[in-house]
């Protein structure tokens, strides 16, 4: 049986039809329609939607970055290879991606919207949390949709503030309280070490992991110290945190040179806990090996994605027809590294299933549709966990499982240790 877990703090109450209202009284935006119908938003006609994506192909997070892009395009470019993606108005379109480079930079990702807004249907996969959050307030302004993103943030899943906006991945407070509610079920005592980002990303996955261990006798946090997201190197908290003898170190860490070098420092030092990693920056190829992860006790992280590289997906059907159509359309000729190519190709198949619910062409209508998602088990999804995107606080994925890095991918486990 799967773990998976579900934030606690969930309200889980459905929320299309107060949406559906506060749609109707936005006024609609159009460049022409049909008659008797509504006039279509910008970015989509009768014969083709397309999409814009703000993203990192280029930097520290270029590896991560490009993989949103390259899912989406991937599933995308299979459909219009088919004849295109069937909408519910009755009409078939073909779906195109304009993406444009914004390395990281939260005032490049602004400048990329603006440049985008107006040409595109929507926004969609970009990665990172200070890069969405740069041009989120202009996206409501200006009725644009910013949806399945790829951030954590708890912001993107509020739809008290704002319907034109939907996280894809889980908060991290979700993926900080499933580290937890393992470490807590464990029979043995444990010191932690923290080293969380100093910013909202590290203290969502600390919030969550706290929340998880308070009461739990058997868990000790004795050191916790921050970073910053622009620090080159972060050896004087390995050092520190070295010296405070815990066995288990919870490091919330988004930039994967840092990461890698993480590993590697805590080796330097002879300190070899058990790590918890976010699973943005847990990839066996890309960041374990080089780390020399195989060193450590146990790594652990959470996932809702098959990965093409474990030997138990090797002739999954879903996974061979994403390897594919990754290799012809998303211009990668070899298994990804990093998890953000299968989540994007999750946020495509998810879009497809709004589409087909769209009966009018317009951003509103869309935004109805996407969120009246239940439980559809994207492919590539692990066994126990779906997309839901009509709980508020919530965003389009919020169960995940709990994994152990076994030398070469990860296994799911029920216990720690």
């Amino acid at each position: 049986m799967n773990t998976h877990f579900r934030s606690r703090t969930a309200r889980g109450v459905a929320v299309v039809s107060a949406l559906a209202l506060t749609l109707t009284a936005c006024g609609r935006e159009g460049d022409g329609g049909g008659e008797g119908g509504a006039s279509a938003s910008p970015g989509i006609t009768d014969e083709s939607v397309t999409l814009g994506i703000t993203t990192p192909l280029s930097g520290a997070t270029a590896g991560p970055g490009t993989c949103t892009v390259a899912g989406v395009k991937a599933y995308f470019g299979a459909k219009n290879a088919e004849g295109g993606v069937e909408f519910g108005d009755g009409k078939t379109r073909t779906v195109d991606i304009r993406a444009l480079d914004d390395t990281y930079d939260p005032q490049q990702a602004k400048a990329n919207y603006d440049q985008l807004k107006n040409e595109v249907f929507a926004m969609t996969a970009g990665l990172g949390t200070p890069t969405n959050r740069a041009w989120r307030d202009a996206a409501i302004a200006d009725e644009v949709p910013q949806v399945l993103v790829m951030t954590g943030d708890p912001l993107f899943s509020d739809t008290d503030e704002s319907p034109w906006q939907l996280g894809f991945v889980p908060i991290y407070q979700n993926e900080g309280e499933a580290f937890g509610e393992l470490l807590a079920s464990s029979t043995e005592e444990h010191k932690v070490a923290i080293l969380s980002q100093n910013d909202d990303y590290g203290e969502g996955y600390v919030e969550g992991f706290k929340s998880a261990i308070e009461g739990a006798d058997n868990i000790e946090v004795v050191e916790e110290l921050t970073y910053e997201a622009t620090d080159t190197s972060v050896d004087a908290q390995l050092t520190e945190l070295a010296n405070s003898g815990a066995d288990v170190f919870f490091n919330a860490m988004s930039v994967t040179p840092l990461m890698i070098s993480a590993l590697q420092k805590a080796q330097q030092l002879n300190w070899k806990p058990s790590w918890f990693l976010p699973s943005n920056t847990s990839s066996p190829g890309a960041i374990l090996e080089p780390g020399g992860a195989a060193a450590y006790p146990g790594i652990y992280s959470v996932s809702f994605a098959k990965a093409p590289a474990s030997p138990a997906f090797a002739q999954d059907e879903d996974v061979q027809a994403y390897l594919a159509a990754l290799k012809e359309h998303g211009d990668y000729q070899d298994p990804p590294a990093f998890p953000h190519c299968q989540w994007s190709w999750m946020v495509g198949a998810t879009l497809e299933q709004a589409f087909a619910e769209m009966t009018e062409p317009t951003r509103e209508n869309f935004m109805e549709a996407l969120r009246g998602i239940e439980g559809f088990q994207a492919p590539l999804m692990l066994e126990g966990t779906s997309v839901t995107t009509s709980e508020d606080g919530q965003p389009a994925v919020s169960t995940l499982n709990v994994q152990k890095f076994n030398g070469k991918g990860y296994d799911t486990v029920e216990s720690f240790g």
